[in-house]
C-alpha cells in the first residue's frame, strides 16, 4: 500500500466504525521542542491521521493560534530539516499516518526530489501546502508520486465548478474542505450552505472529503455528520496542547461525543 493509500484507508477505517475521522493538527515544536516526538505519540493516540504543521514566518492561511505557535517553534530553531530527522529517528512509528502541512517556500528551499524522498524515509505519508497554486503544482506533485506520497488539495467555498472538479480529481489521501473564506481558529457555525458545499464537494471527490477551518468541538463534529469523511482539528487542538491537557484524552471525549 502506498503512502498516500494509507491515508485514504484509516479516514475510510473511522467512517466503516460509524464516526468521521479525526484528522488532528499539531504545530512541530510547539509549546517545547523537547517535547514534540511525545506530544506527537500523544495526538496519534486519540486521532485517525496526524497534521504535523512545519513552522512558518508568515503562515497567511492561519489564524492567531497557530501563527503564535509558529513563532515559538522557529524561536526554538525548528525547522522543515529537524522535523524530518526526528521522525526518521522516532522509534515506534506511530500507528496514524503523517502529513506535513508547510506553506511552499521551505520546501522550495529544500527542493522536491530530497523532500520526496527524506519524507518517505522518515514515514511522512503526503503534503498540504496551502499556497501552493493548482496550475503551478505538478513538479511538486510529480516528486511525491514517485514516492507514492500524497499531496493533499484543497478547495474553498468560492471555488469554482469546473476547477472544483478538476482539484477533486488530482487530491490524493483526501480533499481539504476549507469550510469558509478567511484564516483558521474562528468558530464555525456550519449553516446550511456550508453543508451544501461540502456535499457537492463530496459527490465530485473519488477520496475522503475532510472539513477544517474553524471545527473547534462537539456541536460542529454532528452538524458535520454525514456531509463529510472526517474533519481537521487545529487550532483547538493546539490550545489543549499549549495548556498542557492530555491530547489523546481531548481527542476521545470528542469521539465518545458523537455515540
Amino acid at each position: 500500500m502506498n503512502a498516500h493509500e494509507s491515508i485514504t484507508a484509516a479516514i475510510r477505517a473511522a467512517n466503516a466504525r460509524g464516526e468521521p475521522a479525526l484528522v488532528a493538527y499539531l504545530t512541530a515544536g510547539f509549546p517545547s521542542r523537547e517535547r514534540f516526538l511525545e506530544d506527537l505519540r500523544q495526538v496519534a493516540e486519540g486521532a485517525d491521521v496526524v497534521e504535523i504543521g512545519v513552522p512558518f514566518s508568515d503562515p497567511m492561511a492561519d489564524g492567531v493560534t497557530i501563527q503564535r505557535s509558529s513563532r515559538v517553534a522557529l524561536s526554538q530553531g525548528v525547522s522543515l530539516g529537524w522535523i524530518l530527522g526526528e521522525l526518521e529517528r522516532m522509534t515506534p512509528r506511530p500507528r496514524a499516518p503523517l502529513l506535513l502541512m508547510s506553506y511552499l517556500n521551505p520546501l522550495l528551499a529544500f527542493g522536491a526530489d530530497r523532500l520526496a524522498e527524506t519524507a518517505r524515509r522518515a514515514g511522512v505519508g503526503g503534503f498540504i501546502v496551502p499556497d501552493l497554486p493548482f496550475d503551478e503544482g505538478e513538479p511538486m506533485r510529480a516528486a511525491f508520486a514517485a514516492r507514492g506520497l500524497a499531496l493533499v488539495r484543497m478547495v474553498t467555498p468560492v471555488t469554482q465548478p469546473e476547477r472544483l472538479r478538476r482539484i477533486c480529481a488530482d487530491s490524493q489521501g483526501f480533499v481539504y474542505a476549507v469550510t469558509m473564506t478567511g484564516t483558521t481558529g474562528k468558530h464555525v457555525a456550519v449553516p446550511q450552505e456550508v453543508t451544501q458545499y461540502l456535499d457537492a464537494v463530496r459527490a465530485l471527490s473519488p477520496v475522503p472529503v475532510c472539513a477544517g477551518f474553524g471545527i473547534r468541538g462537539r456541536e460542529q463534529l454532528e452538524r458535520l455528520r454525514g456531509h463529510v469523511d472526517g474533519v481537521v482539528i487545529g487550532s483547538a487542538l493546539v490550545e489543549t496542547l499549549e495548556r498542557g491537557a492530555d491530547p489523546a484524552a481531548w481527542l476521545r471525549g470528542l469521539r465518545n461525543a458523537e455515540r
